[in-house]
């Protein structure tokens, strides 16, 4: 049997599966697609999380959107953070080249151009519907964690929950927390201290400053009302899976605010979705574009929360895929939980390149068709190392991988047609309202404001002391005045001396 032969029957028996797929591409041997390979990933596994990876230029955002189109086929929806702004092109249909329909040609596959549904979703000031929490929902451990707390200024945060718990009054956003932390600190300070113990005032202030860092990075608009519904994330429309894809390309070089967002997203979900066990396909899968920007500014504290939330969220039929430039961008703990991993190719520049492939290598099964730290570095764009999980949880063979082409449009769309998407949106109706009720801002206000007028009501009022004679102060001479004054009383007894001694001159007949 010949090398080829031997390679049909290795992926054959790989991606040979029982239940529904997605089909990614053909299998390459020697620098050639090889027809009748196709790479499968079966659906019931895509909850178990994954990777796609590779240089800058390989592909990666390409191979996320094909990804995303086959989901949407089989009626999967999915949530895609786009941070470059290059995922809106897959509401519109994508077009035929003589290169694409070459491509196709050599996987076996036809090519159907087509647009899928699709909703703009925001956390700042991008078109689309706009993604809210309340600072209540957040509660005070997840907020401990995102401004990186220790033990005693985490109590305090719990303090603040309970504080307004117990009154009744609404933590809705960064305005409310910082108002009754002021409050706890000054006008409150004893009432909280008879009711919860005393409070340490440096505690407050670097909380204080902890919310200031926030807000720089734009948190304010991203905490308040209408609270987003995760439920909104999985809708279907003629059968197809809905594509929320959230436009993040305002918060780049904000990480704060993005690893905030993506922790809360993860844990609302968490919290909301019932537990569905083993499916034959996932009811969500959410892709995260640039994952380092997640790692590289979080916490231990949120990184630990996120490594525990990615670990039990497939029990609710959520898949978490990464996409980064390197494996090593993404935690141990969290890489050892991806089941489909999709490798493009690694530049290798310098020695601290070489060794990173050489480590990149040794996170993937071990072919006996390829040496996979040289394809590493020989890749083409559109290629791609792939493996996944079987419908038993074994990986299957690694393959070099030709991957498809979108079906969907491969460029972003215009602002014109950025507009007509916006407004066709019904959750835009329900999400853009400006909602601005009563909150711990507003009633810690009136209660402040009270408190002063009742103070200005009770004061009484000082007494005008009188001179020895009887008159008012203000009544007495001007003389009296000017002998209060220290330098007027010296220039008084300058001027008689020399009163004096002139008229002394006068008598004697000495001259001055």
């Amino acid at each position: 049997m010949s090398n080829t032969e031997l390679f049909k029957s290795h992926i054959e028996q790989g991606y040979t599966f029982k239940n529904d797929y997605i089909v990614l591409g053909t299998g390459i041997l020697d620098l050639e697609p090889v027809h009748e390979t196709h790479v499968k990933i079966p659906l019931k596994t895509l909850n178990r999380h994954g990777l796609i990876a590779g240089a800058t230029g390989t592909g990666k955002t390409k191979t996320l959107q094909v990804i995303a189109e086959q989901l949407s086929l089989k009626g999967v929806p999915s949530v895609l953070m786009d941070l470059k702004g290059d995922l809106s092109g897959l509401a519109m249909p994508g077009e035929k080249n003589a290169f694409i329909e070459k491509r196709m040609a050599m996987i076996g596959l036809e090519y159907d151009p087509m647009g899928l549904p699709v909703e703009l979703m925001s956390i700042s000031q991008e078109k689309g519907v706009r993604m809210r929490a309340t600072v209540s929902e957040f509660g005070p451990v997840l907020m401990s964690q995102i401004m990186d707390l220790n033990a005693t200024q985490g109590g305090v945060i719990s303090l603040v929950f309970r504080f307004c718990d117990t009154h009744h009054m609404p933590l809705l956003d960064l305005k409310d927390l910082k108002k009754v932390l002021q409050y706890i600190k000054n006008e409150g300070k004893e009432a909280i201290t008879k009711e919860f113990g005393g409070i340490s005032s440096a505690s407050v202030n670097t909380i204080m400053r902890k919310i200031i860092e926030l807000e720089q990075q734009g948190a304010e608009s991203f905490f308040g009302e209408r609270s987003f519904d995760v439920e909104d994330f999985v809708r279907t429309k003629d059968g197809k899976g809905l594509i929320s894809i959230i436009r993040l390309t305002d918060i780049q070089n904000r990480p704060k605010l993005f690893s905030t967002f993506m922790l809360s997203l993860l844990s609302e979900i968490y919290e909301t979705f019932p537990e569905q066990g083993d499916s034959d396909k996932p009811k969500l899968c959410l892709f995260i574009d640039e994952a380092h920007l997640v790692f590289s500014h979080a916490s231990k504290d949120l990184i630990n929360k996120i490594e525990s939330i990615v670990k039990l969220i497939r029990s609710k039929g959520v898949g978490v895929f990464f996409c980064t430039q390197s494996p090593t961008d993404v935690p141990d703990n969290v890489l050892g939980q991806l089941g489909l991993k999709v490798q493009h190719s690694l530049r290798a520049f310098t020695a601290k390149d070489r060794k990173a492939i050489v480590k990149t290598a040794e996170n993937y099964p071990i072919s006996p068709f390829y040496k996979t730290s040289e394809v590493l570095t020989s890749m083409g764009i559109g290629e791609a190392l792939v493996t996944a999980l079987s419908e038993k949880g074994i990986p299957t063979p690694l393959v070099h991988t030709l991957l498809r082409a979108p079906i969907s449009r491969m460029d972003i769309l215009d602002s014109s047609e950025i507009n007509q998407l916006v407004n066709a949106s019904s959750l835009v109706k329900k999400y853009n309202a400006e909602i601005d009720r009563e909150s711990a801002f507003d009633i810690l206000e009136k209660k402040i404001s009270r408190a002063e007028e009742a103070a200005a009501v009770s004061k009484p009022v000082a007494k005008v002391p009188a001179t020895r004679a009887g008159r008012p102060a203000k009544e007495a001479s001007m003389f009296e005045d000017l002998s209060k004054n220290t330098m007027v009383r010296q220039m008084g007894r300058t001027l008689f001396r020399e009163l004096a001694r002139g008229i002394l001159g006068s008598i004697t007949g000495k001259k001055r």
